[in-house]
């Protein structure tokens, strides 16, 4: 097993390992390359390092490679009876990037 950690963004965890290909809540970024310094724990092989929330010092690298949108779902709301119906989508924006280097 190689290099691996827990990263908080947008609301959520990831576990992720160098070279992981992940889709995540969009990111507001500048150009190729994003940093999560939320680890929440940090491990390789059989030794781990986990935060007081957070581990001191590490960080995350990674590249990003689209911004994108979700597939569509629909919102369908219905009364009986009363003639009411309003139907609704929603395409969630995502960001996916590849992990490129964890520092512990």
């Amino acid at each position: 097993m190689s290099k691996f950690a827990i990263i908080r963004t947008g609301g959520k965890q990831y576990k992720v390992a160098e070279g992981d290909i992940l889709s995540i809540e969009k990111l507001a970024h500048d150009g190729q390359t994003v940093e999560f310094n939320k680890v929440l724990l940090t491990g390789e092989d059989d030794k781990a390092t986990i935060g007081k929330p957070l581990v001191i010092g590490a960080n995350v690298q990674a590249k990003v490679l689209e911004d994108g949108k979700g597939e569509k779902k629909i919102v369908f709301r219905y009364k009986a009876k009363v003639r009411r119906r309003k139907k609704k989508g929603h395409r969630q924006p995502y960001t996916k990037v590849e992990i490129t280097k964890i520092t512990p």
